[in-house]
């Protein structure tokens, strides 16, 4: 019966796919360059060469393809399928083969495909509800960009041939134009105008000059011009087009009216092909894909057709592939005697196949769907059920009806006639079975009637005397023919002979069916009797075969895949040849030839498409061990092992965010500090052997390397000592070395579990990899060129990655296998190639750009699939051998086994290739040297003890230990055993042990010798051993014990050794010997705590998990007394020196006392506590150890403490795997530590040796033992600090200023919405419902015309019309919350700086300006690339949700690269790399991410969490690409980029005086890695590496800002807030050690200056201030310039252009007014008026100006002098605008207390009010005079406008007077004649401000979007035409035109800035 349960060899092979994918689909049908046709269908991609009249497949998909694009080459083509994960396979048409796998980019499918002109790129459009857009590196499988394309779907995607990186894309009512800059892909819609409708687009092909071709739904061809539609081409098509092609004759189109039609390359006509007139055309024909090369076209169809037309020969096309059309496929039957099959479809067609020639012979069309079909015996009749419940019998000669019947409603699923040909069974859905007798003219005879479901399958008895049948309820009947009698008894229904089988249900077919289900997924079966085989088709697209009969359930099978979801039917041909399925939504038939087993293994079909089960056992048969051997024990015990843990180093973070919370609570000052000791790790006992294999090495030095727990060990052998690689922090799971043996991989257990790359030398970290894998790294090999390093995961599906190392990029992944892999080896000739081993398990795989593909192991009829534990490349012709489970080692030649060769006994868990030969290591504990084809064993050795040499190191435990990784060199076999030892074999034969630790199994006991330095250690492994901790390092004894122990403990004298056992006895064992000197066993539950009293030992007491202690006379040997009160098991118990007193700890922590020797319970108060000399103290409660819990100490448990003897340093272990120091008593909550990292997951005991100069600690399941050393301060100073010292001392004061403190608190995220600046109520003007003005109603008078709206000024002049504006000068610098954002460039005759959201580039020659005005929102910062390859490189960075990096070029403003980044708030900083290749951004979201780029290629490396609280600076070196510094509040780290990752070290403050950690604000560098920050309270800390050295103090006397590093001299610029003294001054020059310095003045005339940005050019320093100065210091004369002024923060709402001169006026909240002057574009002078200004206006002569405050007062001044003329303060909230009468007699001033003021000018500077405007409804927002100063119209926060009589106050109402008013001003936003400025999306922001040119033609705008609009006036019209100006950032607060109309001037709210547009 054995034989039975595998899976039958025989096997498949696709030989032909009747059908093409026409339906929902489009542009997927192309010639290829070999003249082959390729298309897809179902799951498959076909290659059909119609010349020769085959196919080839390829199988790569797992789910149905959807989309095709060819290679410009036409030799690749791209294939994109649906399903969860759906990916894009790029394959080569002549071998059917994969060159390349893209993973990851969409969900749901994918829709589009398109190869880019050069063919380099490829992009696709998901079917995700964003219809994501994602641009490839093909080859490489990597995303080059991705973004969202449209909100519904897109049909098509092509590259521009001419441009490199431009796409379009069209669908469903657009068409997008993209541009590729970076990785940031940039769509703008293209505008359909005038032109034509906005309609569906569904094809697009590009051609040269910006011209885009695009075929309409509607039939039209549209033609684009950039991105304006240019004209149409109508009627091009009857209906929608559907494909277009080009190519170099010229375009082809195909629509839904059938027709194929030619163009030229200009879009000319050439002809016309309509192939519903064709031939085999017929109506409503529908043409999907059209493809047109040289001489031939092909056509594809909706219905599934595929015709080919000769262009001369174009009113023949042939029909070269057809196939069933829409709905389902259900039909099929195959001719008893000829190779015909005939099928029949929901199409109503039933169709006649030719197996032998693979063409349709006949079709017939029916009225009905039709859904079975069945032959008579001879093949004359043809019976077909139908839908509708009726049958129809043709002839089959020519097709003719015999009969029609219809007894039945619902469907006939299922018919056949009986062998004999006597009888018709039908089968319904009504769930009966009607027999006719067939001579009888199909008279119903008979009828089946007991099934309670619609009928599924029938077969008939070979006699047919009998017929079973299966239903819908999973029924089988048995029934006597033709009468329909039920059979009921086994007897009756025994011994039937069935001529056919189909049944899905019965014994015979038990196996088909999985284990554990009872899904009815198998839609059809059909047996071979002869080869006793059966085929089945289920709903999961595959085909399977099983052996017949089949009866115990999950039989194993071979699967096939090609179908895509149902397979419907599946059928034998009549002579076996053959299998035939079809597919149910793929409408496809699929013919399969049947290999029989004898061909299989002789022939050569064996490797076609096996990458794709094309045949082997597949995933799911083989993971059901049923049928194996019993698995090895340790094999089996080791794939149990869990790699979870509760709590994940990752995790940390977060708990530290809570922490940091709680910490606050208690306060900074309460906590202890730490102490000023601290600890290295010496020596490791210890190698993972036990669940690791292949895991131990050496070096090129010939130092040995392997790990053990989260340690990586560099054990050298001559000095017995050893180095170690730190940087994991959890168990360390897999090891490899670089080919040149200088560089080892690690990778370990985590969440998202990291590998490093580090240098053995060095200890260094290369590279971190992270970001794939889950759970952990089980496997790691390099490739033999060592630039790439393959892992394996410990996910559920073992993913592989491929990795770039040294870039730390993914090159490529896949899923390994379902079972636990072992092995992964790279091929050592072929880069490509690798192989994988593993539980059942054996896969050779080729690289694929991001995937990689495989073939299975083909074990043949050599062996069974078999576990493999090890694996190695051969030296000759790509030879594989492998290590089974069995003990045999394996030789395949890809993928074959070609032979097998016993080697060990039990599973060969090594092995290791030499130059010539190999070596084994297995279970049995033997190492064998084989020749070089494992001919011959050339040598063994096995291990034992008796081969041990004297130079030893420890003591092995058993001989014959399993072997579990082998290496050669030096001379020397390098073997680890499963039970943790090293040893090293001499090949003459004699064995040394270099190190060894426990085995498998938790450690918790340990205990330190009290008078030698000697420890001994117990564990769950069932041994004692005892340790030597001088030099020697070493095990020198060990004893078995008979149950696992937990602790242990040395007498006084050290002579004898208590243990405690898990079973709850104990012994007392001699230490020299280990012989048992006494036992007990009192108790049920594990010993956890054991303790003799110091007094000579008098007595010994042992806790246990049953919550009590026993104390036990040592001389009498008996129990004296008992510990009962503690509610929970014992932790911990300690002795008082005089013995008498023992201090219990329990699980509950409960801190109990206990006299001896009764075991008496006392109550102690802490203030006796503290009194009392404790023996020893390991408790972990009590005032003392307060400090010691950390705040997440609910996840965590401190597991044990150690004391040393003066009572100053307590070492904690805990569950998180940390080792801690404590300065003892550790009192109050949360005291400071040093913590150390080595063990894994938990420490589980420490303990300080006898003279407290060594740390012993023990690591539980890691199963290592550590020895640490301990140092004061004064050694660690030249040594790396270790330690991370107490990770989150955040809260200590990092000092305070209020500049930074304002930054620190800016809130970047309300500035990303566009919101309202002002609070306004009421209905938005275009959104008031109008009633009838004046101007609608009919005239009635004969009046005069109206008069003019507005008042023309300077009629003379021609009145011009601006048609555009175009800035010219900004006013402003971004000083109050940036730094570092000012620049020279080219040798100081340029500056580039930034402000609102326009980089400026400012000439110094010829002071005029040009702008970057590409961002949409704030620039936050700004950065120059230094590198002289890269001259004039800017990089800015915006404020916004996503926001993105812009890299132009300074002069000529061109676009380099867009970078859209994570950072969610904005990006806060910027800085190129020394070779100016990378890119450094930080955000200001809450994580304060870190971001490297690629900035040329838009790739991200890298990006990590920076810091909690804000960081302000992170630059490079400015010799490195990989080092840099970050700082911020209360922080500095020192960065490393290692491959793809970032790694820090926090600055260590070290021994310097009086330093502390402070908010650091600036950086600069010096040589020999020096580095210089700038602190929040005027020092500079000066660090060397990341320790801090020294300190300049008070470099300023306030914050430090800003530092400059000059890269030519060295000389270092500092930029800080101070107040001008003499010597001191905000700007210094120091030399490059900052030792020196020069002050400079700034001559501000501030009377504090504070500088936020320098930068040092030649002979010149450039000053950025907080207040928006730029200013120029002569580092000779120290004379100071001022090249820019600006406002300072505060919003900027008042602004007025002088009435006849190039003059404005600005008022600012920053409480001045500016004058300006606009031809010389400087500022003339500055009034501080010591409040925040509002509004200002000049009168209409110009001699005065007024200013209204914030406060309600407002002031008048003299404009030549600028003194006070008057002023008042009538209100007490602002004043928003004030206004002069045209005819100076009146001031208007308007308020936020809803009135407008009228005040006398006449009498003098005392303003008399006369009066004031009642009914305003809400705050005044602007007042204009009428021309004859007798009305004033004033706009209000309610959205409405008013009229008011002058000097009354009057409110007018008659519409009739305001219509007849001409205006002096109008700066209205409301009113009819402006409704056109409110935009639609002005729901959540508003227009604030607007302004009529003097010549009344225009209106310009300003609104919250930051937008300046130009519009024609009057524009009454809702949402009208205009011109839209970037520039400002979020609100645009006031805006004006100049007297002349030459200029307008625009203020902004937040951006502090004034722009000066030129009107054009």
């Amino acid at each position: 019966m054995m034989a039975d349960r595998t899976a039958p060899r025989c096997q498949l092979r696709l030989e032909w796919i009747y059908g093409y994918r026409g339906h929902q689909c489009r542009n997927n049908l192309y010639y290829t360059v070999g003249k082959e046709v390729v298309y897809f269908v179902a799951g498959v991609g076909v290659v059909y060469n119609t010349r020769e009249h085959t196919q080839k497949f390829y199988l790569g998909h797992n789910d149905d393809i959807i989309s095709l694009a060819l290679h410009p080459e036409r030799s690749l083509v791209a294939t994109g399928q649906v399903g969860k994960e759906p990916y894009v396979c790029v394959w080569d048409t002549f071998s059917a083969q994969t060159v390349s796998l893209l993973k990851d980019g969409h969900s749901h499918g994918v829709a589009c495909l398109a190869f880019s002109g050069d063919g380099q790129r490829l992009s696709s459009v998901g079917l995700d509800a964003k219809n994501t857009v994602c641009v490839w590196d093909w080859k490489k499988g990597k995303i080059l960009a991705t973004a969202t394309g449209h909100s519904d779907r897109i049909f098509d995607i092509s590259w521009d041939p001419f441009e490199q990186n431009r796409l379009v894309s069209c669908g469903v009512k657009h068409i997008k134009f993209w541009a590729l800059c970076g990785n940031a892909l940039t769509p703008k819609r293209g505008i359909f105008g005038k032109t034509g409708d906005l309609q569906t687009i569904l094809c697009v092909a590009s051609a040269k000059d910006d011209v885009t071709y695009s075929g309409a739904l509607n039939g039209d061809i549209y033609v684009w011009k950039g991105l304006n539609l240019a004209r149409t081409i109508q009627a091009a098509h009857g209906a929608g087009i559907f494909s277009m092609y080009a190519c170099e004759e010229g375009f082809a189109t195909g629509g839904r009216d059938g027709c194929v039609r030619l163009w030229d390359v200009d879009f000319k006509p050439i002809t016309k092909i309509d192939l519903r007139e064709a031939e085999q055309g017929y109506k409503g024909l529908s043409i999907r894909s059209v493809c047109w090369r040289a001489d031939r076209i092909l056509a594809g169809t909706q219905d599934s057709e595929i015709f080919e037309v000769m262009v001369r020969e174009r009113d023949k096309p042939l029909l070269i592939m057809q196939g069933h059309s829409e709905g389902e496929l259900w039909a099929l039957d195959v001719h008893p005697k000829k190779p015909l099959a005939v099928t029949g479809s929901d199409d109503r067609s039933v169709r006649l196949w030719s197996l032998a020639d693979h063409t349709l012979i006949a079709r017939c069309n029916m009225e009905e769907a039709v859904r079975s079909v069945a032959f008579n015996c001879d093949g004359a009749q043809l019976a077909l059920g139908m839908k509708d419940g009726s049958f129809t019998v043709l002839r089959v000669r020519d097709m003719t009806e015999v009969v029609h019947i219809k007894d039945r409603k619902e469907v006939i699923h299922e018919m056949k006639f009986s062998p004999d040909g006597a009888y018709l069974a039908v089968g319904s859905n009504d769930g009966l079975v009607d027999v006719y007798a067939v001579a009888q003219r199909y008279k119903k005879v008979g009828e089946c009637s007991k099934s309670s479901s619609f009928i599924t399958h029938l077969d008939w008895s070979i006699d047919s005397k009998y017929l079973q049948t299966n239903d819908g309820a999973g029924e089988r009947f048995f029934y006597r023919m033709p009468i329909g009698k039920h059979l009921t008894t086994k007897e009756e229904t025994k011994g039937i002979h069935w001529s056919s089988w189909t049944s899905v249900i019965g014994p015979e077919v038990s196996g088909i069916w999985p284990k554990y289900t009872s899904i009815s997924d198998v839609n059809a079966v059909d047996a071979n009797y002869a080869s006793a085989v059966l085929v089945t088709g289920d709903d999961f697209g595959q085909v399977k075969l099983f052996r017949f009969p089949c009866l115990k359930k999950g039989a194993k099978y071979k699967k096939y895949i090609g179908h895509s979801a149902h397979v419907t039917n599946v059928h034998w041909s009549h002579d076996l040849q053959w299998v035939l399925t079809t597919g149910g939504a793929d409408h496809s038939v699929f013919q399969w030839r049947f290999l029989p087993e004898g061909i299989v293994n002789g022939g050569p079909e064996t490797t076609v498409q096996d990458g794709y089960d094309a045949d082997s056992n597949s995933e799911e048969s083989d993971s059901d061990l049923s049928d194996v051997p019993e698995l090895d024990s340790d094999i089996e015990q080791e794939t149990q092992i869990s790699y979870d843990r509760q709590v994940y180093k990752e995790d940390l973070p977060q708990l530290r965010q809570q922490s940091r919370e709680k910490k606050l609570q208690v306060g900074s000052l309460k906590r202890q500090q730490g102490p000023d000791e601290g600890l290295s790790l010496q020596f490791v006992h210890g190698y993972r052997g036990y669940d690791c294999r292949n895991n131990l090495f050496y070096s090129q030095t010939g130092e040995v390397v392997y790990h053990v727990a989260a340690v990586a060990v560099v054990y050298s052998r001559q000095q017995h000592a050893q180095r170690f690689y730190l940087g994991h922090d959890d168990d360390i799971l897999s090891l490899t070395v670089h080919p040149l043996k200088d560089v080892a991989a690690s990778g370990q257990v985590g969440r998202d579990p990291a590998i490093h790359v580090w240098d053995i030398q060095t200890l260094k970290c290369f590279s971190l990899l992270k970001g794939f894998h889950q759970r952990g790294v089980c496997a790691l090999d390099f490739s033999v060129d060592g630039k790439s390093l393959v892992s394996v995961g410990l996910d559920d599906h073992h993913s592989i990655v491929v990795w770039d190392w040294k870039k730390g990029e993914k090159l490529a992944t896949a899923r390994g296998h379902n079972d636990k892999l072992f092995v992964v080896k790279c091929n050592p000739v072929l880069m490509d190639k690798l192989v994988t081993v593993g539980m059942k398990h054996i896969k050779f795989w080729q690289h694929a750009g991001g995937g990689l593909t495989f073939k299975r192991g083909n074990f043949g009829s050599l062996a069974k699939l078999e576990t493999m534990m090890s694996v190695c490349y051969g030296r000759v012709e790509e030879l594989v051998f492998t290590g089974a489970a069995t003990g045999d080692v394996y030789v395949w030649k890809e993928p074959l086994l070609v032979q097998t060769i016993k080697a060990h006994d039990g599973p060969v868990f090594a092995m290791y290739s030499l130059d010539k030969g190999f070596v084994t290591g297995g279970k049995d504990g033997v190492v064998e040297l084989w020749d070089d084809m494992f001919e011959r064993c050339l040598k063994t050795y096995a291990i034992k003890r008796a081969s041990l040499s004297s130079g030893s190191k420890g003591l092995l435990l058993e001989d014959n230990p399993s072997i579990r990784a082998i290496t050669l060199g030096h001379g020397h076999i390098l073997v680890g055993t499963k039970n943790g030892e090293i040893l090293e074999i001499d090949k003459s034969g004699p064995m040394t042990l270099l190190v060894q630790g426990h085995m498998e199994g938790e450690v918790w006991g340990l205990a330190a010798h009290p008078l030698m330095p000697v420890c001994a250690t117990v564990s769950d492994d069932r041994t004692l051993r005892i340790w030597e901790l001088s030099a020697n390092h070493r095990m020198v004894a060990v004893r078995k014990l008979k149950k696992g122990g937990r602790c242990c403990a040395f007498s006084p004298d050290g002579k004898a050794l208590a243990v405690g056992l898990n079973d709850g006895s104990f012994l007392v064992v001699n230490s020299d010997t280990l012989e048992d000197l006494v036992s007990f066993h009192h108790r049920k539950e594990a010993i956890s705590d054991i303790r003799f009293t110091q007094d000579a030992g008098k007595h010994l007491a042992v806790a246990s998990h049953d919550n009590f202690v026993d104390i036990y006379n040592v001389l009498s040997s008996k129990r004296v007394g008992i510990c009962k009160g503690a509610s929970s098991y014992i932790t911990h118990i300690d002795w008082d020196s005089r013995g008498k007193l023992l201090q219990v700890n329990s699980g509950a922590k409960e801190q109990l006392f206990f006299e001896a020797p009764r075991g008496k319970r006392q109550t102690i108060l802490n203030s006796e506590l503290e009194k009392m000399e404790w023996a020893t103290w390991t408790c972990v409660l009590g005032p003392t150890c307060e400090g010691i819990w950390p705040t997440h100490s609910d996840i965590t448990d401190v597991n044990a403490a150690s004391l040393t003897r003066d009572r100053k340093l307590l070492a904690t272990g805990d569950d998180f795997g940390f080792l801690k120091l404590f300065s003892y008593p550790a009192r109050g909550q949360f005291a400071r530590f040093k913590r150390y990292m080595g063990h894994s997951a938990h420490v589980t005991n420490v303990c300080w040796a006898q003279d407290d100069s060594t740390l012993l600690t023990v690591g539980g399941a890691d199963t290592a033992l550590m020895i640490w050393g301990r140092e004061s301060e004064a050694h660690r100073e030249n040594r790396p600090v270790d330690s991370e010292e107490s990770d989150d001392d955040i809260e200590e004061d990092g000092g305070y200023d209020s500049d930074v403190a304002r930054e620190k608190s800016i809130d970047y995220t309300s500035k990303i919405y566009a919101v309202s600046i002002r609070e306004m109520t009421g209905i938005k003007p275009h959104q008031q419902q109008k009633e009838v003005s004046a101007e609608e109603r009919p005239p009635v008078s004969r009046a005069a015309p109206r008069p003019e709206k507005l008042q023309k000024n300077n009629v003379s002049k021609k009145r011009k019309l601006v048609e555009d504006l175009g800035l010219e000068h900004v006013f402003g610098f971004r000083g109050f919350d940036c730094r570092n954002n000012l620049h020279y460039l080219n040798d100081g005759s340029d500056i580039v700086f930034h402000t609102a959201a326009t980089a400026i580039l400012h000439s110094l020659t010829t002071a005029t300006q040009s702008f970057y005005l590409e961002h949409t929102d704030d620039i936050l910062c700004l950065t120059v690339n230094q590198h002289p390859k890269y001259k004039n490189v800017i990089a800015t960075g915006q404020i916004g949700a996503t926001p993105s990096i812009h890299v132009w070029d300074a002069m000529s403003k061109q676009t380099l690269s867009i970078l859209r980044c994570a950072h969610t708030k904005g990006v806060g900083y910027v800085n190129f790399s020394a070779t100016g290749k990378l890119l450094l951004s930080v955000g200001v979201e809450p994580e304060h991410t870190i971001t490297i780029w690629r900035w040329q290629e838009g790739a991200k490396v890298t990006s990590k969490g920076g810091h909690p609280d804000r960081i302000f600076v992170v630059e490079f070196r400015p010799d490195s690409d990989s080092q840099f510094v970050s700082v911020g509040i209360k922080h500095i780290k020192f960065w490393t980029l290692a491959g793809g990752s970032l790694m820090y070290k926090k600055g260590a403050l070290g021994s310097v005086e009086d330093a502390r950690m402070q908010t650091m604000l600036s950086v600069a560098f010096g040589a020999n890695n020096l580095t210089f920050t700038g602190a929040i309270n005027g020092d500079v800390y000066v660090w060397r590496a990341h320790v801090l050295v020294r300190v300049v103090a008070k470099a300023h006397t306030g914050p430090v800002f800003t530092m400059y590093t000059t890269l030519r001299d060295g000389l270092i610029v500092t930029g800080g807030k101070e107040r001008p003294t003499k010597e001191g001054g905000a700007v210094k020059l120091w030399d490059q050690e900052m030792k020196r310095c020069r002050a400079f003045q700034l001559e501000t005339g501030q009377a504090l200056e504070c500088v936020r940005s320098v930068c040092r050019g030649r002979g010149k320093i450039l000053v950025g201030t907080k207040d928006g100065e730029i200013i120029e210091v002569g580092e000779k004369n120290a004379a100071s310039n001022i090249l820019i002024n600006g406002h300072m923060q505060g919003e900027i709402w008042g602004l007025a252009t002088h009435p006849s001169k190039d003059l404005f006026i600005s008022a600012s909240h920053d409480g001045t007014i500016r004058i300006w002057d606009l031809a010389d574009k400087k500022l003339l002078n500055k009034v501080s008026l010591g409040n925040p200004a509002n509004c200002t206006s000049y009168s209409p002569d110009g001699e005065m100006v007024s200013v209204g405050m914030k406060n309600g007062e407002f002031i008048v001044l003299l404009t030549n002098s600028l003194k006070v003329w008057g002023k008042k303060r009538d209100r007490s909230a602002a004043i928003q605008d004030l206004r002069f009468s045209p005819d100076k007699r009146l001031l208007a001033v308007g308020s936020v207390e809803s009135t407008v003021d009228l005040y006398d000018l006449t009498l003098g500077p005392s303003l008399n009010r006369l009066g004031y405007c009642k009914d305003i409804p809400s705050f005044v927002i602007s007042i204009d005079f009428s021309a004859d100063s007798q009305f004033i119209e004033v706009s209000t926060g309610a959205y409405k406008r008013q009229v008011h009589e002058m000097p009354s106050g009057k409110m007018v109402t008659d519409q009739a007077v305001i219509d007849r008013i001409t205006w002096a001003t109008w700066t209205s936003i409301l009113g009819d004649e402006v409704l056109g400025i409110w935009p639609r999306n002005a729901d959540k922001a508003d227009v604030n401000c607007a302004c009529v040119s003097h010549a009344g033609l225009n209106v310009v705008t300003g609104d919250d979007f930051g937008l300046v609009k130009l519009f024609d006036f009057p524009c009454p019209e809702k949402f009208a035409k205009h011109k839209r100006y970037f520039g400002h950032s979020a609100h645009v607060t006031n805006i004006r035109f100049s007297f002349d109309d030459k200029y307008v001037i625009s203020t902004g709210g937040d951006d502090c800035s004034v722009f000066v547009w030129k009107c054009l």
